[in-house]
């Protein structure tokens, strides 16, 4: 995994990625700018050419390495909000924009502050897999084409509203779950059990026994239902469902092996809270 070759003071990387993504975000004052006189493409080059000698000024690596990462998904935010209230076919694509930028940051900045010891640069998710990178692709492919064809498709708002909202019910719950875990979170599923690692099964781990994997479930899906996106939607929910059923299976093997039956009665009275999906099937 690739991390911070230094380690920093406690809650430093929390601080530096809140204040770059802050700094990304300030693109909302782009608006400003062109009113001044200044176009909007000329102001927009010399914004970003200006944000990053800034950047590059003030950190070093393994600094910059952050910074970079948290102040680009900042800058999408920014860019989210102002698509968000503009008067175009596009402005259900600045809701995504700003769910997809905040979903990735606040998974750094909630490691930073929760679980710092398996922080690194891998908790943005920007490189999660090809896979992730394949079906984000495929979902603003698709989102243009049909922008362009079949414009009325990307304006029927009760529908996008319904997608924000399993977004925002999977955001909350994920991240509720990574605070309620603590230092027992971990992007990485563990072969080894930590001398710290401990059976969470307060808070929303008394609802679901997999939380997390339930937010991010309905969030990516809900992404989809903001977007209007009939064909990735249901591409979504099909390759989502077959991941967090295998991953599901894959972790608890390693939760039975670690807490033996005090899992496995945890595991008859609450359910993964995935549709469909049982976890590892325990022969007696």
């Amino acid at each position: 995994m690739a991390g911070c070759a230094a380690r920093a003071p406690p809650g430093s990387e929390a601080r530096l990625s809140l204040a770059t993504f802050l700094l990304g975000a300030s693109v909302l004052a782009l608006p400003l700018l062109t009113r001044a006189g200044l176009q909007g493409r000329t102001g927009l080059a010399l914004y970003v050419a200006g944000l990053n000698a800034l950047l590059l000024l003030l950190y070093r690596p393994p600094r910059y390495q952050i910074a970079i990462r948290a102040c680009f998904l900042g800058f999408v935010f920014g860019c989210g909000v102002l698509l968000s209230f503009s008067q175009s076919s596009w402005n259900h694509f600045g809701w995504y924009m700003c769910s997809l930028s905040l979903f990735h940051f606040s998974e750094y900045l909630v490691t930073a502050v929760n679980n710092p010891k398996s922080l690194s640069l891998d908790s943005f998710l920007l490189n999660h897999s090809l896979e992730y990178t394949v079906a984000a692709l495929s979902s603003w492919i698709e989102f243009t084409l049909e922008n362009i064809f079949w414009p009325e498709l990307k304006q029927i708002t009760w529908l996008s509203a319904t997608g924000l909202l399993m977004v925002v019910f999977g955001e909350c719950l994920r991240k509720a779950a990574m605070f309620t875990a603590g230092s027992n979170f971990n992007h990485v599923v563990q072969n080894e059990k930590s001398e710290t690692h401990t059976l969470v099964t307060s808070g929303v781990y008394a609802w679901f026994r997999h939380p997390s994997y339930v937010g991010w479930f309905y969030w990516s899906i809900g992404t989809q239902v903001m977007l209007c996106n009939p064909i990735c939607g249901i591409g979504y929910a099909l390759t989502v469902w077959r991941f967090f059923r295998d991953r599901t299976e894959e972790e608890e093997i390693s939760l039975i092996h670690f807490f033996g039956e005090e899992y496995l009665e945890y595991k008859k009275r609450v359910p993964t809270g995935l549709p469909f999906i049982k976890g590892v099937k325990v022969e007696l």
